[in-house]
């Protein structure tokens, strides 16, 4: 397995920054989602006419991009929203093909108050199905995550089962369906199988006030059941820290989790049986 992580962690740095910690902290690859407080990375120059330098800054520094995220979801009771996002979809695609990264994420998401489960499933699959057909000329896989009302395994793998497109895959978020439904990793890896293209790591805590984020090792999340179901799969892509720094300004900054999260996957990965 190769660890990256997600640029959530550090929203507002520019990428020569995320590089240069990337790479002194021994990380194999950068999950994209915001750079320069930007999520559409488009706009950017240098995701546009600067796209070739940062390309050579990446491979100077022995890095790749194993995941382009996008904020694209579709749940939307509107046709015309939907297609709007499958545009944008298709947008980021094309970023993510000049960078030779596999895969875009997106999301399902969330059942909106004037519609069901069943519509939202229908809608969800429709416009993934549409997105992996636009973008399968270009290289590039549509990952769906574990996220929203639909942060269950059995929820996600329901929607990609429902599909016909083969560039499509999960990437599977396990926190999200341990804090939804008290989902264990290791039933989640079982129902999820050979469509989890890309996981995100991190860890959880539960008080008085709810669910909070902890460095990881640090909670109460059972990250060492997670490598072992991993293993079990013989899965050897991308573990990929997402530090929530974007959405939870009160967590520790990037310089002090980044770093942290590097020295807890080489220590756990090491310990953790063959």
């Amino acid at each position: 397995m190769k660890i990256s992580f997600s640029t959530l962690a550090c929203p507002n740095w520019s990428v020569p920054q995320i590089v240069e910690i990337a790479a002194n902290c021994g990380y194999d690859g950068i999950e994209l989602r915001f750079v320069e407080g930007e999520d559409a990375l488009w706009k950017l120059p240098a995701f546009s006419q600067g796209l070739a330098e940062t390309k050579m800054m990446l491979e100077d520094r022995g890095l790749v991009i194993p995941c382009v995220d996008t904020s694209c979801r579709f749940h939307w009771v509107e046709e015309q929203e939907r297609r709007r996002w499958i545009d944008e979809g298709e947008r980021m695609s094309e970023l993510a093909a000049e960078l030779q990264s596999p895969g875009v994420r997106v999301f399902g998401d969330t059942i909106q108050p004037q519609a069901d489960r069943a519509s939202t499933q229908t809608w969800i699959t429709d416009s993934i199905q549409t997105l992996a057909e636009r973008v399968a000329p270009k290289g590039v896989q549509v990952w769906l995550e574990t996220h929203g009302d639909f942060s269950s395994s059995a929820a996600t793998k329901a929607i990609i089962a429902g599909t016909k497109a083969d560039n499509l895959g999960v990437i599977w978020d396990p926190v999200n369906g341990f804090i939804a439904e008290n989902e264990q990793p290791g039933d989640g890896a079982v129902t999820l199988g050979p469509t989890i293209k890309h996981v995100h790591v991190k860890d959880v805590s539960r008080n008085s006030h709810g669910w909070h984020y902890d460095l990881p090792g640090s909670g109460q999340f059972p990250l060492s059941e997670l490598l072992d179901a991993l293993r079990a799969l013989q899965y050897e892509s991308f573990l990929s820290f997402e530090w929530e720094k974007k959405w939870h300004p009160e967590l520790a900054d990037a310089e002090m989790a980044l770093p942290h999260f590097a020295r807890w996957f080489r220590a756990a990965y090491a310990n953790s049986p063959n």
